[in-house]
């Protein structure tokens, strides 16, 4: 099982921008799907954003299409969201997460092919 560990989150105004990070040891890092998923107080996870295991796909959800981008460094074994135009609605706890199986597709995202998870990080976006 892999660790992760998330890091980058705090305070911002609207329209500002965030870099989170996750760390990841333990496991091969390499061959494997990352995600980032996020809990707003009173509300469910939610998927936000995946990268595939080579780094070439991305999948993200409708509400940060367009502001939000991911990235992975397969050498540094750490994988990277980046937040832009932040709204008070982005604001929730985020979490790294890491795919159960190798190799595997990223169109479809669900909490359950994840079987790794780190503490999540705050972030909190003030109007």
């Amino acid at each position: 099982q892999v660790q992760l560990v998330e890091s980058g989150g705090g305070l911002v105004q609207a329209g500002g921008s965030l870099r989170l990070s996750c760390a990841a040891s333990g496991r091969t890092f390499n061959g494997y799907a990352m995600g980032w998923f996020r809990q707003a107080p009173g509300k469910e996870r939610e998927f936000v954003a995946a990268i595939d295991w080579s780094g070439a796909s991305t999948n993200f959800a409708s509400s940060v299409k367009g502001r939000f981008t991911i990235s992975r460094d397969n050498a540094k074994n750490t994988v990277s969201l980046q937040m832009n135009k932040l709204t008070p609605e982005d604001t929730a706890v985020y979490y790294c997460a890491a795919d159960r199986a190798p190799r595997q597709g990223i169109a479809t995202m669900t909490l359950a092919r994840f079987g790794s998870w780190g503490q999540g990080t705050q972030v909190t976006v003030s109007s």
